[in-house]
C-alpha cells in the first residue's frame, strides 16, 4: 500500500511596534511617545524553506516538495523523511517513517494516541519563544485504512502557557508497507502520514506572504510490541521541547533567493578537488552499494551504520514514495573549502556542477529534482554513515537531473547544475567552508541518479564535482 498525499505546515513572523511613554526632563514635564521596536526572535538553528505551488493537488508535485530528515535506522529506532510544501489554501507535510514494527490502537482514544506509532506536528504562527495563543499541536496515529478517520487524530491550542484540547480542523491520511500490522512475528518496512492543515484553521484568510517565518517541530512516536514498552521519541530538531517553542525549528514560506547588489565587474573562481591544491571532501551514505539495496539484506542491524569504501569513485542520490524500497535511498555529502577565495567581496552567484554517469533503469527512470542543503558540522568521509551524518540545517538550492539512456562517455558526461548561491553567501560571509548534503524528494520508482565523486582518479579529474563562484571585483 502506498500513500502519497501530502501536507505542510506554515509559519508566519510577526513584528510588534509598541508605544511606551517617556517623561522628558523639561519643566513642566512633557509626555513624549516613542515607538519601541521589538525585533523578531532569532532564526532557529534548523530551518526548512517550503516551496509554493499553484496546484490544488500537491500530490502532483510530490517530488518537488522540500525535504529534511531526522532519526536513526536500527531495530529499535526510527528514521523519518519529512516533505513540506503549500498552496493558496493549506499546509502540507508528508512523513515517511522507517519502522521495523507497526502497531496501532484498534480502539483509539484521543488521550493516548502517542502511545502507538504516531506523529506530532507543532507550529507557532507568531514565532513565539514561549507557549502562546499562536501555538498549535496536531497528532495523528497510524491505522490500517488509507483513509481519513477522525478517531485517530487530535488537535490542541496553547492557552495560558499549556496545551489544551481544541477543535482545529485538519486532515490526516496514513499509509504503511510491511506484512501485517500489530504482529510481533514479522518485520515491516515503515509507515507514512500526511498532514493537511487549512490556513483558515490557523486564523488566516489565505497563504502567508513570501518570506514569512513560523516555528515548526516534528515528533515521531514509536511502539514495537503489544505491551508498549517505552521507546524514546525521535524529534526534529533534536533538542525539541514540546513546551518551549524556542527549541523548535523554523519554517519559511517560499524558496530563498539571493539578490546581489549591482556591480560593475566580476571574477570567476573554480573550486575542484586537486585543482590548485584544493581538497574536496565527499562521501555517499545509504544505498550506495548494490549489496545494501537488495531485498535480502540485514537492513535493521547494519544498513544505517554502513560506511562506503574509501576508494568508491561514484555516488548515488535516490528516494521514492514507496517505503518498501528505503534500503535503496541514498544521500551525498560534500564539503568545499572557500579559503582560496579572496575576502571582502560580494558573492554574485555560485553553481555546483555534477557529472552524471548513469541512473537506475534508464527505460523507466524519470528526471529528479536534486536538493542541496547546508549542514553545520564537519564529518569524516571514512566513517560517515546514514545514522551519524549531519542533519540538514537549511535547504538552499536545487537543480533538475535528467535521465541517461546509454553508457557513459567519460569525455562528454552530462553536467548537472545546482544553484547554491544562497548557501555560498552564508558560508563565505561567515568564513566557513560550504558543507552540503544532496538528497531528493522523488516519488517514482528507479529514481536513483549516479554521479562521479571527488575520489575518482586523476584520469577523470575533469568530471569531479565543481563549484563555480562568481565574486565582485574590488
Amino acid at each position: 500500500m502506498k500513500q502519497r498525499l501530502l501536507s505542510c505546515v506554515l509559519l508566519h513572523t510577526l513584528f510588534w511596534i509598541v508605544s511606551s511613554s517617556v517623561i522628558t526632563a523639561n519643566s513642566p514635564p512633557y509626555r513624549q511617545w516613542i515607538p519601541v521596536i521589538f525585533n523578531s526572535p532569532p532564526i532557529p538553528q534548523y530551518v526548512v524553506n517550503a516551496p509554493y505551488f499553484t496546484t490544488t493537488n500537491l500530490s502532483e508535485r510530490f517530488s518537488e516538495l522540500a525535504i529534511f530528515w531526522f532519526g536513526r535506522v536500527s531495530r529499535s529506532q526510527n528514521y523519518t523523511d519529512v516533505r513540506v510544501g503549500y498552496n493558496d489554501n493549506e499546509l502540507f507535510l508528508y512523513l515517511a517513517v522507517f519502522d521495523r514494527q507497526l502497531w496501532y490502537d484498534t480502539t483509539p482514544a484521543a488521550t493516548d494516541l502517542t502511545a502507538w506509532d504516531a506523529a506530532t506536528i507543532v507550529i507557532d504562527t507568531g514565532s513565539s519563544s514561549q507557549l502562546s495563543a499562536t501555538g498549535y499541536r496536531f497528532v495523528a496515529q497510524l491505522h490500517g485504512s488509507p483513509e481519513f478517520d477522525a478517531r485517530y487524530q487530535a488537535s490542541q491550542r496553547a492557552i495560558d502557557g499549556s496545551w489544551r484540547d481544541s477543535n482545529v480542523s485538519f486532515t490526516t491520511i496514513p499509509g504503511w508497507r510491511g506484512d501485517r500490522l500489530n504482529d510481533s512475528n514479522d518485520e515491516d518496512r515503515g509507515w507514512a502520514m500526511t498532514f493537511r492543515i487549512p490556513f483558515i484553521s490557523l486564523g488566516l484568510s489565505g497563504r502567508p506572504p513570501d518570506g514569512t517565518r513560523w516555528r515548526l517541530g516534528v515528533i515521531v512516536h514509536d511502539r514495537d510490541d503489544v505491551v508498549g514498552q517505552p521507546i524514546a521519541d525521535q524529534t526534529w530538531p533534536p533538542t525539541l521541547n514540546l513546551n518551549q517553542p524556542q527549541t523548535w525549528g523554523g519554517l519559511r514560506f517560499g524558496l530563498p533567493i539571493s539578490t546581489p547588489p549591482p556591480v560593475s565587474q566580476t571574477q570567476e573562481f573554480i573550486i575542484r578537488h586537486g585543482l590548485n591544491g584544493v581538497t574536496i571532501t565527499d562521501a555517499g551514505v545509504g544505498g550506495q552499494d548494490s549489496n545494501m539495496c537488495n531485498a535480502g539484506g540485514n537492513f535493521w542491524d547494519r544498513w544505517g551504520d554502513w560506511s562506503p569504501p574509501a576508494d568508491k569513485a561514484d555516488v548515488s542520490v535516490q528516494n521514492q514514495s514507496d517505503l518498501a524500497d528505503w534500503p535503496c535511498f541514498a544521500k551525498y555529502y560534500l564539503t568545499f573549502p572557500l579559503n582560496s577565495l579572496p575576502t571582502g567581496r560580494t558573492v554574485i552567484s555560485a553553481t555546483l556542477i555534477l557529472s552524471q554517469m548513469g541512473n537506475a533503469q534508464p527505460d523507466q527512470a524519470q528526471p529528479s529534482l536534486i536538493q542541496a542543503m547546508l549542514v553545520g558540522e564537519d564529518w569524516n568521509p571514512n566513517t560517515l554513515t546514514w545514522n551519524n551524518a549531519p542533519l540538514a540545517r537549511e535547504n538552499v538550492g536545487s537543480g533538475w537531473v535528467g535521465v541517461m539512456r546509454g553508457l557513459p562517455d567519460w569525455n562528454n558526461l552530462p553536467k548537472r547544475k545546482i544553484d547554491v548561491t544562497y548557501g555560498v553567501v552564508q558560508a563565505y560571509n561567515s568564513g566557513q567552508p560550504l558543507r552540503l548534503a544532496l538528497y531528493s524528494a522523488d516519488s517514482a520508482y528507479h529514481s536513483g541518479k549516479y554521479f562521479v565523486s571527488s575520489r575518482t582518479g586523476d584520469w577523470n579529474a575533469q568530471n569531479r564535482p565543481t563549484l563555480v563562484v562568481v565574486l565582485s571585483r574590488p
